[in-house]
């Protein structure tokens, strides 16, 4: 498997399972970044709350969040997510302090390597579009035309691409510290956390009334948030909730290329969804497609793919990445929205205290900190800070798509 699995043996192999000997008032199915921040926002809000966390897999082996590539970047269209990231950013900066338990503190290793979308000139009117737009909510994303890329990063030319916009401010994070300060700030607020398989939800007269875990126990509950990555579409259908959500494999090629700058590039994506990440001597290397498969299956794409289909869509845009060598592969989830790629957020209409964070397409970990804090707002009767209305599950039941725009969303 990937970096991520081996950080998570380190991270979490403390854990232990509760006794369930508490009724709560919120019951949190799923224990990674969406999970653990709703928890901890729950107690922020109202340190009176009983909130349980229940996770089958305490290694957090096959999570999203463990197996993401860790980038985190400000450049969106749509001005929730835009906004949604400007607040991750802000937790991130102070996020080892601000979780700090004891003597622990949680470092999310931010590093600010910046991101590049790169772009053809078909693209280019959604990229300055989507610009402005965080330019007007007072982001530092720049227009970098292709004479400007290649004086900065000579790897980086191409003659198929005019230039791009590139956000210095985007970067990359540690998920497994990321999951660890919620968790260990929220257990120490006086969360609970469970080790058990939810295996259904329950609900009666138009409202959650718990979940019912392996083996036949069931836990009640009025308030129910599910947030367990690709799995919560098919828990979400027990009580005959149903959304377009897939859980779609990708694979993640490590990579070592010989190209100026190496670590020192910025993350680049061209416009059809190949991207290369600089991680130490190496690059997380990846394309999501159409064809990618459904299901839980967990092994890597074989390296002929990498070699096949993405190298060749790669190099012909970056020639200078005509000499790598693939070293590693892993393989992780996402939760697919086929309807519009964003997020699933808020409680479902007609069963009362049963909430939702699904539906993220890749972008799960990164909004974890906007996410946490609105679903907590939520259940608080608390005005949100931050109005993540549009995300909301009506849009999934009138089947009114809101997307980034008409290009491909990475």
């Amino acid at each position: 498997m990937g970096p991520g699995v081996r950080r998570i043996t380190r991270v979490f192999r403390a854990r232990r399972p509760s006794t369930l000997a508490v009724v709560p008032d919120v019951i949190i199915v799923g224990g990674a970044a969406n999970g653990w921040a709703t928890a901890y926002h729950l107690l922020r809000l109202d340190p009176s709350l009983t909130v349980i966390v229940v996770e089958k897999d305490p290694t957090l082996r096959y999570s999203s969040t463990m197996l993401s590539d860790g980038n985190v970047r400000i450049q969106f269209n749509l001005e929730e997510n835009i906004r949604i990231s400007r607040y991750a950013m802000e937790v991130l900066e102070d996020f080892a302090e601000t979780m700090a338990v004891g003597d622990f503190r949680p470092d999310p290793k931010l590093r600010k390597q910046g991101n590049l979308f790169l772009v053809d000139e078909t693209g280019k009117d959604a990229a300055l579009a989507g610009l402005a737009t965080q330019q007007r909510l007072g982001c530092d994303s720049m227009w970098l035309d292709m004479a400007d890329i290649a004086s900065r990063w000579p790897a980086l030319a191409s003659e198929t691409l005019i230039g791009g916009t590139f956000g210095p401010s985007d970067g990359s994070v540690d998920p497994a510290a990321v999951v660890e300060g919620y968790r260990r700030k929220s257990l120490e607020m006086g969360a609970t956390s469970h080790v058990g398989e939810v295996v259904s939800l329950t609900a009666d007269g138009g409202k959650v009334t718990g979940v019912t875990l392996a083996g036949g126990a069931t836990l009640a509950g009025d308030v129910v948030v599910v947030a367990a990555g690709a799995w919560s579409a098919a828990l979400l259908q027990t009580v005959g909730v149903d959304l377009p959500v897939d859980p779609v494999m990708r694979t993640v090629y490590v990579v070592r290329a010989a190209v100026e700058g190496g670590a020192s590039l910025p993350s680049v994506f061209l416009p059809s969804g190949v991207y290369a990440i600089p991680e130490h001597d190496t690059f997380f290397m990846a394309w999501s497609t159409d064809d990618d498969p459904v299901g839980f299956d967990f092994t890597p794409a074989p390296r002929d793919r990498f070699y096949e289909t993405i190298w060749p869509e790669l190099v012909t845009h970056l020639p200078a990445f005509d000499r790598l060598e693939v070293v590693r592969s892993w393989a992780g989830l996402y939760a697919q929205n086929r309807l519009d790629a964003n997020a699933i957020l808020g409680e479902w209409p007609g069963v009362a205290g049963l909430y939702m964070a699904t539906g993220f397409s890749g972008h799960g970990f990164q909004q974890c900190h906007a996410v946490g804090r609105y679903l907590a707002e939520l259940i608080t009767g608390t005005d949100p800070a931050l109005d993540l209305s549009r995300f909301g599950p009506e849009r999934i039941i009138r089947g009114e798509p809101y997307a980034e725009h008409a290009g491909r969303i990475i």
